[in-house]
């Protein structure tokens, strides 16, 4: 998946609105990444255009080999159903209250028109640890059960990326654990790739990459590994980083940029193998240009 220079401009009563201001994105297959950002970041807005429910004002986006400025309609309702799932923060919005769990992971695969469904529909949940779930109802399931079914319907078509807005957001820890834990699964076991957009820094700290959008782009990663201590144990070495564009800008840290009184303007120079960046010089006031003299 790559998205460039990806603009999305709203109007609304005749006052634009620019959501995404040129955002670079690229998530390789198989990838499990995280997506954080303040509300109004963009964040929402990307998982729109990658769904196929919104189309960028401009710049490019590729999903599995699908143009999404391009497509027509037809071409739209076949990557919706086959290629992206989408998981919703209210399992409800995903759920037919007057079905049991194995009915509604089964009914996306009628609309595909996919054979084997009540096999497939099995397998989902027993990799999601829901099999003793398939014949309840959601009046008869937990709140993070009834997440989990969710997962298993937007898995159902067995798609190449899961969109996951908010997953957890609802969710006391032990059932928010239980979700992403199954997430998880979904992406090493079914090897979907996984973009999970979410508020949570319980979640956000379990995958090996982080990505940050601030005023429409992105902003900074966070890539995380795992090593061995001295003792043998699992250590996770986090690291940060700024993103830079395809046109060479980069946004600063925020707390860097209040920490060190930046803004308007800061000087740059090359330090052979990095580059420093300072506040602008104070300019000499009146009295002192007058000294100077």
């Amino acid at each position: 998946m790559v998205c460039d220079g990806l603009v999305r401009i709203f109007t609304s009563e005749g006052v634009e609105v620019v959501a995404l201001q040129g955002l670079d994105l690229e998530v390789a297959r198989g990838e499990l990444v995280a997506i954080v950002g303040a509300s109004g970041s963009g964040k929402s807005t990307l998982l729109n255009i990658l769904s196929g429910l919104d189309l960028p004002s401009a710049g490019s986006a590729r999903v599995a080999g699908h143009d999404l400025l391009t497509m027509g309609r037809a071409e739209r309702l076949r990557y919706r159903r086959s290629t992206v799932g989408f998981l919703y923060q209210q399992a409800t919005a995903n759920l037919l209250p007057y079905l049991s769990a194995i009915e509604n992971i089964q009914l996306p695969m009628v609309f595909a028109s996919r054979g084997h469904r009540e096999a497939r529909a099995r397998e989902l949940l027993e990799v999601l640890g829901v099999a003793d779930c398939a014949d309840r109802r959601l009046d008869g399931l937990s709140g993070g059960q009834q997440q989990r079914v969710a997962l298993g319907v937007a898995l159902a078509n067995n798609p190449v990326v899961l969109l996951a807005d908010e997953p957890t957001g609802e969710l006391d820890s032990r059932s928010s654990d239980e979700v992403f834990s199954a997430i998880r699964r979904a992406n090493e076991e079914l090897g979907t790739t996984v973009i999970v957009v979410t508020h949570d820094p319980h979640v956000s700290e379990q995958v090996t990459r982080t990505v940050a959008i601030r005023d429409g782009r992105t902003a900074s990663e966070v890539r995380r590994h795992v090593t061995r201590d001295t003792d043998g144990g699992e250590l996770v070495i986090s690291q940060e980083y700024a993103v830079l564009d395809r046109a060479g800008r980069l946004q600063l840290p925020k707390a860097f940029v209040a920490s060190l009184g930046l803004r308007d303007r800061v000087r740059i120079e090359l330090e052979g193998d990095h580059i420093t960046v300072w506040p602008e010089a104070p300019r000499p006031d009146a009295n002192e240009r007058g000294d100077a003299q």
